[in-house]
């Protein structure tokens, strides 16, 4: 037993959240920056495609709206998956999910490496829409999977893996993208095909790591092999704090009412949950980043950008307010950003709860601080919500 940082014995836990992210976050990080490079490979081949099949080339216009209706897929694809993943992850749970996304990605990866061999660009809008599907699952899966086998001193630091792994799918994409490497006009199905080795990778590997001690002792009630996971994932140790804090969840759920959106929006307990929620995501789309981008990956302009991000983020509305302001504003519309990141910054100071080394049971005492005011922090949880 030791008290440090990082228990003496070797644990699963640092293998897990790495594992998590190949397969959780890398993938949309990838897709988002890999799309570009291939760009001019792909609108060649739709219009020699169309050529072979009817004798006769596409309008340039046409060209453009079938490419980005490709890019566009995307998002599409990683909306339904978002939405179906709160069902199916508690219905199934979340490591089964996950190893069925990895099907669905390895399916798309073969839909886009034998595109130009059937000389279907209808294969890559499949493959795309596919791998959309796949990272809307995986990026939902990752953190929540990631928070629940961390024991609580180190959930702050495993969850940015996903923010990691999500930079290190866009790095990797740009530089795998590259004309030398797999970038050219003979090897770019390979280029669009290659995440699936991601997929491969966390498909063969996560069968042989515990579900989740959350999992196993709330959903299923089985304390022992809640236990035998602990000991596997964080090793040899008293955790017993750890089990009466999943305990003490358990029989908070015992009241459980599952919440639709509206319900959701409309109860009191989670009403400042969703204000910070809204507050980050907002300033996240609002922090200056699109506008960057857009001035920099010149061969698809404004238009390609746009649809490179999912629903998940609320891109699409606040992409068109940052192209109205610089085309407005030019460089000063950095200042707006300016201020937007520095309100946002004051009001997460003020009202986001620490919530380092501490239990969910506790952060969520914070909550009611927060939503019932403090003659009634000690108000319980009565809602666990699940959006269907």
């Amino acid at each position: 037993e030791t008290d440090s940082l990082f228990p003496a014995s070797r644990t699963d836990t640092f293998i897990q959240p790495p594992l998590l992210g190949i397969g959780g976050s890398f993938p949309y990080g990838f897709h988002i920056s890999v799309i570009n490079y291939p760009s001019v490979h792909i609108r060649k081949f739709i219009n020699e495609t169309w050529i072979e099949r009817y004798g006769s080339p596409l309008h340039p216009e046409t060209i453009m709206l079938l490419w980005s209706f490709i890019v566009s897929v995307y998002g599409i694809g990683g909306f339904l998956g978002s939405l179906c993943c709160g069902y199916l992850t508690t219905k199934y749970r979340k490591k089964k999910c996950q190893m069925c996304t990895n099907l669905i990605m390895l399916v798309a990866a073969l839909f886009m490496a034998f595109s130009k061999t059937a000389k279907s660009f209808e294969m890559i809008l499949i493959g795309r829409f596919l791998y959309g599907i796949g990272t809307g699952f995986s990026l939902n899966i990752h953190p929540q999977y990631v928070g629940e086998i961390s024991p609580k001193k180190l959930r702050g630091f495993t969850n940015s893996t996903v923010a990691v792994f999500l930079t290190l799918g866009k790095l990797t994409g740009q530089v795998i993208g590259l004309r030398e490497i797999l970038g050219s006009e003979a090897l770019w199905p390979w280029l669009l095909a290659s995440s699936g080795l991601s997929a491969l990778v966390q498909l063969v590997t996560l069968p042989f790591f515990p579900d989740s001690p959350s999992y196993l002792l709330i959903q299923k009630g089985n304390e022992e092999a809640c236990r035998k996971a602990i000991r596997k994932l964080w090793g040899e140790g008293d955790h017993q704090a750890e089990i009466d804090d999943i305990m003490k969840e358990k029989v908070a759920m015992t009241s459980t009412k599952t919440l639709r959106v509206l319900e959701v929006i409309k109860e009191r307990s989670l009403r400042w949950q969703l204000y910070i929620l809204m507050t980050v995501m907002t300033t996240l789309q609002l922090c200056g980043i699109n506008a960057v981008e857009c001035s920099l990956y010149s061969q698809n302009k404004r238009q390609l950008y746009s649809v490179l991000q999912t629903p998940l983020n609320f891109y699409f509305p606040y992409s068109v307010s940052h192209f109205c302001l610089q085309d407005n504003l030019g460089p000063f519309c950095f200042l707006i950003f300016l201020g937007i990141l520095a309100l946002s910054a004051i009001f997460i100071y003020l009202y986001l709860p620490e919530t380092k080394g501490k239990s969910i049971m506790e952060i969520k005492a914070e909550f009611n601080k927060l939503n019932f005011g403090k003659k009634e922090t000690s108000v319980p949880e009565q809602f666990i919500t699940e959006l269907s």
